[in-house]
């Protein structure tokens, strides 16, 4: 393909970024590409600590898109090998390591999801374990005679934590260095990652360096701010949006954004919003709520469809609007007349345990027809006509005796 003019590439690449190091090399890498008709090769890895993605992830994820859409070649690496070791960014205490089954079931999901922002056919995947895996305990030394532990201290989240006497294990300085081994093995161009990637970057471009290789462009991207509206996005903190959320979660919740987080989400989780930001801040000065809703319906057709969107609409207008149950509610019936509510919140997996349901029943978050029940020894009678069990804002059961 024709490549679009280096000035074009330059405005779509640093749009919406934190910091490239260095935008020189980045214009200088385009202007060849252009000149030879070479794509450049743009690395994003991804860690499966967990088995689903969540919005936060969308933003260097789109970023990677921009680049495929430009014409360049995207590598997502599924880091089954580093996730077994556990990035310690941003954390103030050594992160659970991953068992090689864990990184390898929740990587297989990570291609799958990410396929609903990249372009499926012209992504590369890539597992780190290919070349880690292969490794000797020789070869580990030889990588580590390329850093000091002065260097790795300079890293904020070690400092702090050597500063305040916190354990910091000799595995999770390896992590950096076996990140950016992935750099030296795929001899990419240009590498991307959150703000929070920023030293593990630097860490690649330093080993390409070291191993002869022209080194890559770093490009941090911002995180994005959890629904609470104060840490990044994290399904640990329950502050999150997850590419699997059903349609009618992923728009309350989005609903539930603080104002000030509206444009900040507009900008980064849609496509190309440049065109539509002006336009779309005088409905925010106007009408903040119009524009909370128009954005989740955006986001809701992206990882679902417009249909579910509009339906995901109605569903909450009828419901938290005009509090009234949603149309269509899975019925389960029972053949016992009686059950613990504990007990059959769980069984309703609407919680994932029963101190879960107790908790959620202690803070009058369960409703039995429209009754709020606040007694975690409660029995509920089931009969032939279904009751209605609300646990939480969103979820809704219906409940019947066996006929």
């Amino acid at each position: 393909m024709s490549f679009p003019p280096v000035k074009e590439q330059l405005d779509l690449i640093v749009s919406n970024t934190v910091e490239v190091i260095s935008e020189e090399e980045l214009e200088r890498k385009l202007t060849r590409s252009f000149e030879t008709q070479k794509p450049l090769k743009i690395k994003l890895g991804a860690d499966p600590s967990r088995p689903d993605l969540h919005l936060g992830h969308s933003v260097v994820l789109r970023k990677l898109r921009d680049f495929q859409d430009l014409g360049h070649e995207a590598t997502l690496i599924i880091g089954d090998f580093t996730a077994m070791i556990g990035d310690p960014s941003g954390k103030s205490k050594t992160r659970p390591q991953l068992s090689a089954e864990e990184a390898k079931q929740n990587g297989q999901t990570y291609f799958e999801q990410a396929s609903i922002i990249l372009d499926r056919q012209k992504t590369t995947i890539c597992y780190n374990s290919e070349w880690l895996g292969r490794m000797t305990f020789d070869d580990v030394i030889r990588l580590s005679s390329h850093y000091t532990v002065a260097r790795m201290l300079e890293r904020d989240d070690f400092e702090k934590r050597y500063r305040l006497r916190e354990p910091i294990s000799i595995h999770e300085f390896l992590y950096p260095l076996a990140q950016g081994m992935d750099s030296v093995h795929l001899r990419n161009d240009i590498e991307l990652g959150g703000t929070d990637q920023k030293f593990n970057l630097l860490v690649g471009r330093d080993l390409q360096r070291e191993y002869g290789i022209q080194p890559q462009v770093c490009i941090t991207m911002p995180l994005l701010v959890g629904t609470f509206g104060e840490e990044k996005m994290s399904k640990s903190l329950g502050n999150a949006i997850c590419f699997n959320d059903s349609a009618e979660d992923i728009y309350g919740k989005t609903l539930s954004i603080p104002d000030d987080l509206i444009e900040t989400y507009f900008t980064l989780l849609l496509p190309s919003p440049a065109q539509s930001l002006e336009l779309f801040r005088e409905i925010i000065k106007q009408n903040p709520r119009e524009a909370k809703r128009a954005l989740a319906k955006e986001i809701v057709s992206i990882y679902h469809s417009a249909e579910l969107a509009g339906k995901a609409e109605d569903h909450f207008d009828r419901v938290f609007v005009h509090k009234k149950a949603p149309a269509d509610i899975e019925e389960f019936t029972f053949e016992t007349a009686s059950i613990p509510l504990v007990k059959l919140l769980v069984e309703l997996k609407a919680v994932s345990s029963k101190s879960e349901a107790r908790r959620l029943i202690s803070q009058n978050a369960v409703q039995i027809d429209d009754t709020k029940v606040d007694d975690i020894n409660f029995e509920v009678v089931l009969e032939k006509a279904p009751k209605i069990i609300k646990a939480g804002k969103r979820k809704f059961f219906k409940v019947a005796l066996k006929k």
